[in-house]
């Protein structure tokens, strides 16, 4: 199964329009107890998260994951630090590519494979203004030419 494929729980939609993304890892994450049951309810937001590698290991930061209904006085806490696990060879790579000025790990989408919470974090470099502009300029063009194109097959 190709990496980011599964039933897609959360996705960060404004990742790609503030980071042009230049690889993605497929990452496991350490849970407790009552997080994996709010992440299949869907209850997990990425809007403002952001992957560091601290100690040689990837820490997530400001994930929130929504504390579970049911989960009484066992509930977490939601917006703590998580563990990613990735092979050592990759965080290796990551280090090196996170000490050049620009880069940073950013999560693209939290989903489910195989049963597992899977996170496909990106290893991107921040866009600039006029490089956000043009982006939204082609994009809208393509979306022109599209449309001329379908209203042409209807003729």
């Amino acid at each position: 199964m190709p990496k980011g494929t599964g039933k897609v729980l959360a996705q960060n939609k404004k990742a790609n329009h503030d980071f042009s993304i230049e690889e993605t890892y497929e990452a496991g994450i350490v849970l407790q107890g009552t997080e994996i049951k709010s992440i299949r309810n869907g209850r997990v937001q990425l809007k403002d998260s952001f992957a560091r590698v601290e100690h040689g290991e990837v820490y997530l930061h400001n994930m929130h994951i929504s504390p579970y209904e049911q989960g009484n006085r066992y509930n977490h806490e939601p917006l703590r630090t998580r563990k990613l696990l990735l092979h050592r060879r990759e965080i290796v790579k990551l280090i090196g590519a996170t000490k050049e000025e620009g880069y940073a790990l950013v999560p693209l989408k939290m989903y489910l494979k195989n049963g597992y919470a899977k996170v496909l974090i990106g290893l991107g470099k921040g866009k600039r203004k006029y490089d956000k502009r043009e982006d939204l300029k082609k994009k809208e063009a393509k979306r022109d030419i599209e449309r001329a194109f379908r209203e042409r097959q209807k003729e």
